[in-house]
């Protein structure tokens, strides 16, 4: 009779979790399998996947439609260059609703900020969702331990006006992996309240919110409670870049209608480094954990483990 495998550590529920934004995005060009299996190396607890369509219905993980300033597509197609209104932004470039997955196949990533390394631009194709999840199966198997991911739905109003809406293809890879449940190590996020009210009703798995500034009534709250889990906020939200900045009374007051506070995205170099921490990010990515927080995007999920975990920054 055959063993059976042994079971997986699972995601701690008594500090917050570590949460690779686009991979280990800082490291490595950002949403390929070598940032997200870089992410999990040094700790990261989810991988993040944005998600958008192929022109094929194929969800792919690139953190916008546009893809002009994150693969070689410029290169290989430039034909095919295009102006496009999407959620009310005109925008030109490239875009994957244009090509197939097989003409994807054939982009390699590179490095979207000056300011990083481009040592590895060309070296890493585009991955699908389905292979994100393959992926985050087999590192948690190999570590003996769970790894999560957190899917971003990118643009979903413009994804289903055009007839390839993500929210079908996202539910149906989950549920093929078994994913679609209460407990699994699964987050969806959106920007947008509309899909997420949807999803509430079609699926058992966490859903978040995400905001990017202003502050947040006691009602309104209330009112993101009734159709998430969490919400994930700009870290601006929570605590001023200044040395004299005070807290807000963001994380307790969400806490207290049951929801999770999810930060984004603390990245270590200078020019986004809030003065108050001294050109240290591990001190920024403390202070977060400190106020409360029960989750950290990070760009760098090594500081962040190191941070959260109370150890050494990984080499």
């Amino acid at each position: 009779m055959a063993c059976a495998p042994p079971a997986l550590a699972p995601i701690p529920s008594d500090r917050p979790v570590i949460i690779a934004h686009r991979g280990a995005s800082g490291h490595r060009p950002e949403h390929t399998v070598a940032a997200y299996t870089l992410a999990v190396q040094m700790g990261a607890d989810f991988i993040e996947p944005d998600l958008v369509s192929t022109k094929d219905g194929v969800l792919v993980a690139r953190h916008e439609n546009e893809i002009g300033g994150t693969t070689d597509v410029a290169l290989k197609f430039p034909e095919r260059r295009a102006t496009k209104v999407v959620d009310g932004d005109t925008v030109s470039g490239w875009f994957t609703e244009d090509f197939t997955l097989a003409e994807l196949r054939t982009l390699r990533a590179k490095e979207r900020l000056v300011l990083r390394s481009h040592a590895y631009d060309g070296q890493f194709g585009i991955p699908t969702f389905d292979e994100v999840l393959a992926l985050a199966d087999s590192l948690g198997r190999a570590r003996g331990r769970v790894v999560g991911v957190y899917p971003e739905t990118k643009h979903p109003t413009y994804h289903r006006a055009i007839g390839l809406a993500l929210e079908p293809k996202l539910l149906a890879a989950l549920r093929a992996r078994g994913l679609d449940r209460r407990d699994a190590p699964v987050f969806i996020q959106s920007f947008e309240d509309g899909n997420l009210r949807t999803l509430r009703s079609e699926t058992r798995v966490k859903l978040v919110y995400l905001l990017g500034a202003g502050s947040l009534s006691a009602e309104k709250l209330r009112d993101i409670a009734t159709f998430a889990d969490g919400i994930g906020v700009h870290q601006r939200m929570i605590i001023g870049a200044d040395s004299a900045a005070v807290p807000t009374t963001l994380v307790r007051d969400a806490h207290a209608v049951g929801l999770l506070v999810h930060v984004w995205t603390l990245r270590s170099e200078p020019v986004f480094l809030g003065k108050r921490y001294g050109g240290d990010p591990v001190a920024e990515a403390r202070e977060f954990v400190r106020l409360g927080v029960d989750g950290v995007f990070g760009d760098f999920p090594d500081v962040v483990a190191a941070a959260v975990l109370g150890r050494e920054r990984l080499p």
